[in-house]
């Protein structure tokens, strides 16, 4: 699904008034390169051009939360990779893909290496979490041309907005798992501005279950639910820039004091609010509705439910 047809975001502006802002912080304007690494990829700490892909978090041989920008040229530089893809929902018909493997990037890139987690983040901080498993499954690829074409010559979204500077898709996405009634989504974001490299453990402690029945089949089940949809557009508090208005704290709070409300909401946001962005889940059945608030309930103390 598209990323405004794939996320479980919880926009629920019209029942909690959680909102997040504020501005992305402004380049350095000091020019730095820093040693180059298995790629021959020269990190620059000033951007250049509206089409250069930023890069941070836990960068091989750079200080711990720098940023850095590629540019498009040297992405094109790299090994690329080449296919045709059909069934991605972002285009109309079979596609000629060519671009980047993000296992690429990861090795060259980060301290974990090919451990690492990938987060993509796009011009609206709408996210998408890539981790070795998942990259070793699905073979993502960061994408730099389209049947040929730069971004700028490429098809508009659904929304009809530009799907540039990249945008990331598979050769061939086959769902690998399922947790109840929830199948496995391609991440298949457009509009990337920014590729993370992370620690994949401590990336995802502040949202990991919190009570002592944390280790429930229910709790854990919702946890992989909500961490496979819900992660792309909240996040917790400490998370600088997110796309819906609901930390994961105020998520935690709807879902544990009004249930029924909650459910109502996940599979048809619009019926609780005209104004709502996220499309309906109606095939969130009992258990995997159970299960998501029982893993929401484990961040809000018994005082609170």
């Amino acid at each position: 699904m598209s990323r405004y047809l794939a996320a479980v975001a919880f926009c629920i502006c019209a029942i909690l008034p959680f909102f997040r802002g504020g501005a992305p912080k402004a380049s350095p304007s000091k020019r730095a390169e820093a040693p180059q690494n298995s790629l021959k990829l020269v990190l620059r700490a000033q951007r250049s051009s509206p089409s250069d892909l930023e890069i941070s978090g836990n960068l091989a041989g750079q200080p711990s939360g720098a940023k850095y920008y590629l540019s498009r040229d040297d992405l094109l530089r790299l090994h690329q990779v080449n296919f045709s893809v059909s069934g991605d929902p972002n285009f109309s018909g079979p596609t000629k893909v060519k671009g980047v493997e993000l296992a690429s990037l990861a090795r060259a890139l980060a301290v974990e290496g090919e451990k690492a987690l990938i987060v993509a983040v796009c011009d609206d901080w709408y996210r998408a979490y890539y981790s070795q498993q998942y990259r070793q499954l699905h073979q993502p690829v960061l994408v730099l041309e389209l049947d040929g074409q730069p971004p700028e010559g490429w098809p508009k979204s659904k929304n009809g907005l530009a799907m540039g500077p990249y945008l990331i898709t598979h050769p061939n996405f086959v769902p690998s798992s399922k947790t109840l009634s929830q199948e496995e989504e391609a991440q298949v974001p457009w509009g990337v501005i920014r590729l993370e490299f992370h620690d994949e453990q401590t990336e995802f402690t502040p949202i990991s279950p919190r009570s002592r029945n944390a280790a429930d089949a229910a709790v854990q089940s919702g946890y992989t639910v909500a961490r496979q949809n819900c992660l792309r557009c909240h996040g917790p508090e400490s998370q600088e820039h997110l796309k819906g208005k609901l930390t994961w704290d105020g998520i935690a709070l709807f879902a544990s004091q009004a249930p029924q409300n909650f459910a109502a909401y996940v599979r048809n946001p619009k019926a609780l609010s005209k104004e709502a962005q996220m499309p309906g889940n109606p095939n969130y059945d009992d258990a995997t509705i159970a299960a998501l608030i029982a893993y929401f309930r484990t961040f809000v103390s018994p005082a609170q439910r």
